[in-house]
């Protein structure tokens, strides 16, 4: 699903015109950026966690030439699912 594809079921679920779906959609993720910039975890119950998380600085290698190189220390976005996005996705056959 893409963005387009999300703000169509957005609005059609809501009951709201496209353009505020987007707007609704961009406020979420808006949201989102904020409270993960300050280093809050946003928690959508039922859903799943975002948190920021610390990746230590490390050795890699370039893979077209074998030679070493040194990868610095960032900050990368987890995310955790919660119960109902994970009982929603399970294969319904076994």
């Amino acid at each position: 699903m893409n963005r387009a594809e999300l703000i169509e079921l957005i609005a059609d679920k809501a009951e709201l015109t496209k353009a505020a779906a987007a707007r609704a959609l961009d406020a979420l993720l808006d949201g989102v950026a904020v409270s993960l910039r300050k280093g809050d975890p946003v928690v959508l119950v039922n859903f799943g966690t975002f948190v920021v998380k610390q990746r230590a600085a490390r050795e890699g290698r370039n893979p077209q030439t074998g030679q070493k190189i040194d990868i610095k220390a960032a900050k990368i976005v987890g995310f955790k699912a919660g119960k109902a996005l994970k009982d929603a996705v399970k294969d319904k056959d076994r």
